[in-house]
C-alpha cells in the first residue's frame, strides 16, 4: 500500500480504543484480535479500485473481424464504407459474383428499389425483384454502422412467393373443379323441380342418373384432395412400420381394377419384399395407379403388374397399360395437381386430375422415385422404386 494512501488517522483510534480497553483489564489477546480485524478493514477501504479498461469504440470491430463474422452466413451479405464495397461473404459472392468487391454497390446491384434504397441515409429495406436470375424476389436490408459504414443484407424471398403462388393457384383450380359438377347438380335439380308433373319419367331417370354421377365425381374430389393434403402433413415423417410389399400390391390391384375390370388384370411377383412403409398409402398408390391405367388403356386390353427385385436394396413396381400413351412434352407435368392431357377425356371417365399427385407425394414420403415412360400408340408404364427394409430377415 502507497504510504501516502496509510490512514494515519484511522490507526491512532484503533491503538487508543486498545489501550483503553487493555486499561479496563480485558484480555490481551483479545484486544490484539481487534486491533488486527481494525486494521484489516482499514486496509480494505482504502485499498486501490482495479484499473478500468478504456471504453471501446467502433475503430476496434476490424474488417478482417467483421468478414470472419459474416463469411458463412446463409444470407448474402456485403459491408460497404461510402457505398463501396469493403467485404463480401460467401452467399453474396455467389449471388453477385467475386468482382463485387471494390465496386460502388449501386453499380453492383443495378436495380432502381435498391439504388434508391442505398441513397438514402437512413436505414431500410426494398424489395428487388430479378436480381441474380429471372423471377427471384429478394428483400434489401441496409443498416448504418459508425462513421461511413453499412451493412447490407439479403433475404430470399423466392420460395415464400412461390408457395404463395402455388397455393393461390390450387385455390383457385379446386374452385373450379368443385364448381363444375355443382353446377351440373343446380341445374337439373332446378329443372326437376320446375317441371315435376309434366317430366317424362324416361327424362327425369336421366336427369337424376346426372346428378348421382355429379355428385359421385364430386364426392371423389373431396376424398382426393383430403388425402393429398393428409400426405402432404406427413411428408417429413419416415413410416415405421414392416410391410409385406407383395401381397399389398397383389389385393389392391384387384381394388383398384375392380370386379368389372379384374379380368384384365396381368399381376406377377418374384417373391416376398418387406419395406417399411404406410400401409393405407401404399395401398392408395398401387389404386390410383392400377386405376389410370385401366381407364386410358385400350378396352379389354391387359394391364400388367410387376414387382421384381432392382439392385440389392430396392424393390420396383412396374404398372404398365397397353393405350394411346402421352406425348413426351405432358410427361413432366403429370404429377401437377389437376393437370390433365385430355379435361375431356378424364372427367369423362370421373378422374378428378389429382391420383398421381397423390402418388408422386407417397412415393416422396417413402422416400422412393417415380418414373414415367410412355410410347405413343404404345401405352404408358409408371415405375415406383423403394428402399427394402434393412432389417427383414
Amino acid at each position: 500500500m502507497n504510504a501516502s494512501r496509510i490512514p494515519w488517522p484511522g490507526l491512532v483510534i484503533a491503538l487508543l480504543t486498545c489501550l483503553t480497553l487493555l486499561s479496563f483489564g480485558l484480555d490481551g489477546w483479545s484486544v490484539l484480535a481487534v486491533f488486527v480485524v481494525w486494521i484489516g478493514t482499514l486496509w480494505l477501504v482504502r485499498a486501490e479500485p482495479p484499473p478500468q479498461r478504456p471504453p471501446t469504440n467502433g475503430a476496434s470491430f476490424s474488417r478482417e473481424s467483421m468478414g470472419d463474422l459474416f463469411e458463412h452466413s446463409e444470407a448474402p451479405v456485403l459491408v460497404t464504407d461510402r457505398d463501396r464495397v469493403i467485404i463480401a461473404n460467401l452467399a453474396a459472392r455467389g449471388l453477385l459474383g467475386s468482382h463485387v468487391i471494390g465496386q460502388d454497390a449501386r453499380m453492383a446491384l443495378r436495380q432502381p428499389e435498391a439504388v434508391r434504397l442505398l441513397d438514402r441515409s437512413a436505414d431500410g429495406s426494398a424489395v428487388v425483384r430479378g436480381l441474380a436470375r429471372r423471377g427471384d424476389i429478394w428483400r434489401v436490408n441496409r443498416k448504418k454502422l459508425d462513421g461511413d459504414l453499412a451493412v447490407i443484407e439479403f433475404v430470399n424471398k423466392t420460395a415464400e412467393a412461390d408457395i404463395s403462388r402455388a397455393h393461390t393457384d390450387f385455390v383457385a383450380n379446386a374452385s373450379h373443379e368443385l364448381r363444375t359438377p355443382l353446377a351440373s347438380i343446380i341445374g337439373y335439380v332446378e329443372t326437376l323441380r320446375e317441371d315435376v308433373d309434366d317430366l317424362d319419367p324416361k327424362m327425369a331417370d336421366k336427369f337424376l342418373s346426372t346428378i348421382q354421377r355429379e355428385g359421385k365425381r364430386l364426392q371423389d374430389l373431396v376424398s382426393d384432395l383430403m388425402s393429398l393434403s393428409r400426405i402432404e402433413a406427413e411428408k417429413h415423417d419416415l413410416p415405421t412400420d414392416q410391410i409385406e410389399l407383395s401381397s399389398l400390391v397383389q389385393s389392391a390391384a384387384r381394388d383398384g381394377a375392380g370386379s368389372e375390370r379384374a379380368e384384365r388384370l396381368d399381376f406377377e411377383t418374384a417373391g416376398p419384399f418387406f419395406v417399411r412403409g404406410d400401409k393405407q398409402q401404399l395401398e392408395q398408390l398401387v389404386r390410383n395407379l392400377v386405376d389410370n391405367a385401366m381407364k386410358y388403356g385400350i378396352a379389354d386390353s391387359p394391364v400388367t403388374v410387376r414387382l421384381h427385385p432392382r439392385g440389392e436394396n430396392r424393390v420396383r413396381l412396374t404398372v404398365t397399360d397397353r393405350g394411346e400413351g402421352i406425348a413426351a412434352e405432358h410427361i413432366p407435368h403429370l404429377t401437377r395437381r389437376f393437370y390433365r392431357t385430355d379435361p375431356g377425356r378424364s372427367r369423362a371417365s370421373g378422374g378428378t386430375g389429382l391420383g398421381l399427385a397423390i402418388v408422386k407425394h407417397i412415393v416422396e414420403r417413402h422416400r422412393g422415385r417415380l418414373d414415367i415412360e410412355s410410347t405413343l400408340g404404345e401405352g404408358t408404364r409408371v415405375t415406383v422404386t423403394l428402399p427394402l427394409d434393412s432389417d427383414a430377415e
